[in-house]
């Protein structure tokens, strides 16, 4: 068992004990409460700390750390035209886990526990996950291009890989079908894309409504709008469904959404550094709608820190509605922290009895979380992600800020020679 002792939790100053991969109890003076053996107990030092739920990132290409700094300053379909998808014909298993691996640190030391990804050598990015010990959904991303055999050879795939991560019967990774976009994907791939989520109740992960050149490609070949396109042949129905960006919206795919029960993630970063435009968030919320924070990749973020998300978060709403009351500070972290475990159906999320002990402790001795009576304004609008420690199911890691399981100064290099694979 692990015991955080004396921490800021839940905005009182109290004790939190983990048993297994759960949060057993919380409150004040367990040790005596709980008749609790210290020689039962790793003791972890909570004077001066904040725990806070481990943050959950609804969108990721976790392998393209690889691409941090490529083809910065460009369009969307030309970055990914002329460059992006260029270097990932050179990408194999080995590479992927370089880049997977460097993700999960980076995650891991800015406080994600969970992320939800896409992308290509699954191989790779599973052995990441274990060896870091972060929780992870992963899909491999399908792209078919309206050719009939690659779609057979994208959906076998898919399947294989739903099988071999249910195989695998660890809680901690698990599978997700990632159909790429409607604008790169048949409808033949879509419709079979929700018969398998359904026959495996997993869920799907999509681009949806990025870019403005996208909804026109999509109303060019079926006059509906992607939503509309998708919802026309039963996509949406009884499966869940992540989508990433939507930031161009009409208010009938508004509708949709919210019908269908469909979770948005929203990737401001991303979206302002490909010019992409930004989403109409607070107009979701106003439906209801549920809002989760993605990193997107690092080739259009420059980084997985969703700190950063929080606070863009919060901040671009504000500025163009001119309205400095929306998405509060409460809000953006609820969307990188409840939100996010909702629409993954994970109990955490929240530091509650009972929950998944997916922990983060930081150190308030630092100058940007000064005065320490403002904590949940601090997290929001000043924390630079710096965390100390990171529990995942149960485990602790991080510890002081360096990664438990695995060197570091290994992975450094290992995905700096990657990187040079890539570009040769």
């Amino acid at each position: 068992m692990i015991l955080i002792e004396g921490a800021l939790i839940n905005n009182n100053i109290q004790d939190l004990l983990i048993e297994g991969n759960k949060i057993k109890r919380i409150g004040k003076n367990l040790i005596d409460k709980e008749h609790l053996n210290k020689k039962d107990l790793k003791i972890i030092d909570g004077k001066n700390k904040i725990a806070i739920p481990g943050l959950i990132n609804t969108h990721t290409h976790i392998p393209m750390t690889l691409f941090r700094g490529v083809a910065d300053d460009l369009p969307l379909m030309e970055w990914l035209n002329d460059y992006i998808w260029k270097m990932e014909a050179k990408l194999n298993k080995d590479i992927v886990y370089a880049g997977a691996l460097l993700g999960c640190v980076e995650m891991i030391k800015s406080g994600t526990t969970t992320f939800n990804d896409m992308y290509f050598y699954l191989d790779g990015i599973i052995k990441a996950v274990k060896e870091t010990g972060i929780r992870g959904f992963l899909s491999y991303g399908m792209i078919d291009l309206f050719d009939e055999e690659k779609r057979e050879k994208e959906l076998k795939t898919s399947e294989k890989t739903i099988k071999q991560i249910k195989k695998l019967n660890d809680s901690k990774i698990n599978p997700v079908l990632g159909p790429h976009a409607p604008y790169t994907c048949s409808k033949e791939l879509l419709m079979e894309t929700h018969n398998m989520a359904k026959e495996y109740n997993v869920p799907i992960h999509i681009h949806m409504n990025e870019t403005l050149d996208e909804i026109k490609n999509i109303k060019e070949k079926t006059s509906m709008r992607p939503f509309e396109y998708l919802n026309s042949f039963g996509f949406f129905d009884d499966v869940r469904v992540i989508s990433a960006h939507c930031v161009h919206l009409s208010e009938n795919e508004i509708n949709i959404i919210k019908n269908k029960n469909i979770a948005v993630s929203h990737n401001p970063i991303s979206n302002l550094k490909l010019a992409s435009g930004i989403a109409p968030i607070p107009k979701l919320m106003d439906n209801n709608i549920l809002i989760t924070l993605g990193t997107d990749g690092c080739g259009s973020n420059n980084n997985l820190n969703l700190f950063e998300e929080i606070k863009a978060a919060s901040l671009i709403h504000k500025g163009v509605s001119l309205n400095p009351t929306v998405v509060n500070a409460e809000d953006s972290f609820n969307f990188a922290t409840k939100n996010g475990a909702h629409t993954l159906g994970l109990n955490a999320g929240e530091l509650l009895e009972g929950a998944l002990a997916d922990i983060v402790l930081i150190d308030l001795d630092k100058p940007y979380l000064i005065p320490k009576e403002n904590m949940s304004s601090h997290l929001v609008y000043s924390f630079n992600g710096n965390v100390d420690i990171v529990i995942i199911d149960g485990n602790i890691v991080l510890n002081d800020g360096k990664m438990v399981n695995i060197d570091e100064k290994k992975v450094y290099e290992m995905a700096e020679k990657a990187y040079f694979k890539l570009i040769c």
